[in-house]
């Protein structure tokens, strides 16, 4: 079981992850230029986790723009994570989170100790590093991509 989350409202936690690609990603770099989506979701290649992602590809204007850049984020290494996005044709950054193990993870509380992956948690993130929105869900309970496209429209 994962940890009590980031709260709305509180200053997001910095992250500095490497892509599917490599390259380095810091959560810093994004302040004052965009909007930040960041999704924790435990396992590449699996069923929910798939129609999870697939879904934000389909709509991903919506979620890579001038305004907002989608972050997603596993505890997979970032070679698996080359192959999950080449697999399921994922241009938007998919960082991994595997050394230190679950280091961003459990800056966000969405780390489940026993399973040794994050949980599903989602937080909107503002231009000036707020948490504007969250919401966390366990390993089989799916998110809701309306929600995130109204929360952004609040923004």
């Amino acid at each position: 079981m994962a940890s009590s989350s980031i709260a709305v409202g509180e200053k997001a936690p910095d992250l500095a992850l490497r892509s599917q690609h490599g390259e380095p990603v810091r959560l810093a770099d994004l302040r004052g230029e965009k909007n930040v989506v960041l999704v924790f979701y435990p396992y590449a290649f699996t069923g929910v986790c798939t129609g999870e992602l697939t879904a934000l590809r389909d709509e991903l204007p919506q979620f890579v723009n001038d305004d907002v850049q989608l972050l997603a984020v596993s505890c997979d290494a970032p070679f698996s994570q080359r192959v999950f996005a080449e697999q399921e044709g994922f241009t938007f950054p998919l960082l991994s989170d595997f050394w230190p193990h679950g280091e961003a993870s459990r800056a966000y509380g969405v780390f489940d100790e026993e399973k040794g992956c994050a949980v599903r948690g989602t937080f909107i993130i503002d231009k000036e590093g707020v948490v504007r929105w969250s919401v966390v869900n366990e390993l089989p309970d799916a998110r809701d991509l309306n929600a995130y496209v109204a929360e952004l429209g609040k923004l």
